[in-house]
């Protein structure tokens, strides 16, 4: 029995894709219910990027990883007709509107764990059993304090209040958070750049001018961009933060095979170039 091969490794893409878009729901579990604490009225409309960045921003992702999709593998040359070209770039474009906005609300993010305040008179954790407060396990995560868990959380004697909220972390709880939020920020914002430089790579190839310099420089760039993203990667995982962890690794193997898509189409241009000078 033979193995296709071919169709194996597009069941896995495909897999992989199917995965991203479950991410979605993981992360808007995962906020909505830190917004219990964070937004206890209620999540405002101009409130929403900061409560829902995650879920924002990759829902987004989905649909702008579908769309280089189309346009670096399903589609032929023979699709590219003006219309369908201006389609797959609008749809993209109002894609990337979500994806700038969350970028702002990671960073409105990284403000808000740094607006702290000493929480005065506390010394044990205990103590706030018998009040509805909560304790930060990480940047969208907050487990509420009972006389059962309350010695589980830190063996410190001091401790941070967020600004405006039931919620506290010890020192060191709340370096790792605010270290998360920069991770979050950068991670946000090389993927932003890996875009610009993946959109300039399908303009040029779709001109036939990805070669030469700018085929090394792009090549050199994204090698820099996907280590970055890689080491956010490992971080997460190091800290325990699974979800981010599993979900920065299937965007770069996402991502993988859209620069295996982009690399083949490239192949495939130029052997059809190739092809009246041979039969000349």
């Amino acid at each position: 029995m033979s193995i296709d091969r071919k169709g194996l490794f597009q069941f896995f893409k495909y897999a992989v894709y199917a995965l991203l878009s479950l991410n979605v729901y993981w992360f808007f579990a995962e906020e909505h219910l830190a917004t219990q604490t964070q937004f206890p009225l209620g999540v405002a409309l101009g409130e929403m990027i900061e409560a829902y960045a995650s879920t924002i921003d990759t829902a987004a992702w989905v649909v702008l990883l579908l769309m280089f999709e189309l346009e670096t593998y399903v589609l032929e040359d023979r699709h590219f007709t003006k219309r369908v070209t201006w389609t797959l770039h609008g749809v993209r474009g109002f894609f990337y509107v979500f994806i700038v906005y969350a970028f702002y609300g990671y960073i409105g993010n990284a403000i808000f764990v740094y607006d702290v305040v000493p929480l005065a008179g506390v010394n044990d954790l205990c103590t706030l059993a018998v009040d509805q407060w909560s304790y930060s396990v990480d940047i969208d995560e907050y487990v509420a304090i009972t006389a059962s868990n309350c010695t589980s959380f830190s063996s410190n004697t001091e401790f941070l209040r967020f600004a405006g909220l039931p919620a506290v972390a010890d020192v060191p709880g709340l370096n790792d958070i605010q270290y998360l939020a920069w991770v979050d920020v950068i991670n946000a914002a090389v993927w932003l750049v890996i875009v610009v430089v993946l959109e300039i790579d399908v303009y040029l190839q779709e001109r036939g001018r990805f070669a030469g310099l700018a085929l090394k420089t792009s090549t050199w760039l994204k090698f820099l961009l996907y280590s970055i993203l890689l080491l956010a990667a490992i971080y997460w995982g190091l800290k325990g933060d699974f979800v981010d962890f599993w979900d920065a690794f299937l965007w770069l193997v996402a991502f993988f095979f859209i620069e295996l898509n982009v690399v083949e189409w490239r192949q495939e241009s130029l052997e059809d170039d190739a092809i009246p000078t041979e039969t000349q």
